[in-house]
């Protein structure tokens, strides 16, 4: 068997093995062993393959996976659906206690419900959208 087949099969264990790890470090010995099936097609001589397959591992695992990872492991940066809306100003329709009461966000109109359900917030206050349950706001008075 030629060894730039061998060196693919290698490559393709490899990513494979990723596929179901998720590690990024097999993918970077695979793209290695891929890279060294590229070299051994070309005609370079087994120890020199080894030695490009060692290099390009090495390179990729400190300078490639690293930066993949940290693309991969980011917060999202947008919010979407009702988790936008936390952290927003509302305007209180009919005031709002710890069982009831109604709040205007971004011009939909919402059940609402005080924060602290001690509080009771008065019609045409402005609150700050804690947290959402379901349909219901619970809201806290802007100071």
């Amino acid at each position: 068997m030629d060894p730039w087949l061998i060196w693919l099969i290698v490559s393709s264990v490899f990513i494979v093995a990723e596929i179901f790890t998720l590690t990024a470090a097999l993918g970077m010995l695979g793209a290695a062993a891929l890279i060294t099936s590229g070299s051994a097609a070309a005609g370079l001589s087994p120890p020199f393959q080894f030695v490009v397959f060692t290099a390009v591992s090495t390179v990729t695992l400190l300078f490639v996976r690293p930066v993949a990872l940290r693309h991969v492991l980011q917060p999202p940066t947008a919010r979407f659906g009702v988790d936008a809306l936390v952290g927003k100003a509302a305007y209180v329709v009919s005031d709002v206690t710890g069982r009831e009461g109604r709040v205007r966000i971004d011009g939909e109109e919402w059940t609402a419900r005080a924060y602290d359900e001690t509080l009771v917030i008065r019609r045409g206050s402005t609150v700050d959208v804690m947290e959402i349950r379901g349909t219901t706001a619970f809201v806290y008075p802007r100071e």
